[in-house]
């Protein structure tokens, strides 16, 4: 068998790399700010939904 190899600088290396990296996080950022707003659209679109419906309802219900 072979003798373990240290890997202790290639995981410091590693590690060190990963905490610099931003470009994931934004990109986890950018994807929960999306993922609001279209709950928020969403819930918007819904109540102006129920609202014109009412409307159209009672207008329809004048002839």
């Amino acid at each position: 068998m072979s003798e373990k190899e240290d890997t202790g600088p290639k995981a410091r290396n590693l590690m060190a790399s990963f905490a610099n990296e931003r470009s994931g996080a934004t990109a986890i950022e950018y994807g929960i700010i999306a993922g609001s707003l279209s709950i928020a659209i969403a819930v918007s679109v819904n109540g102006i939904g129920s609202a014109l419906n009412t409307i159209f309802t009672t207008v329809v219900g004048l002839f």
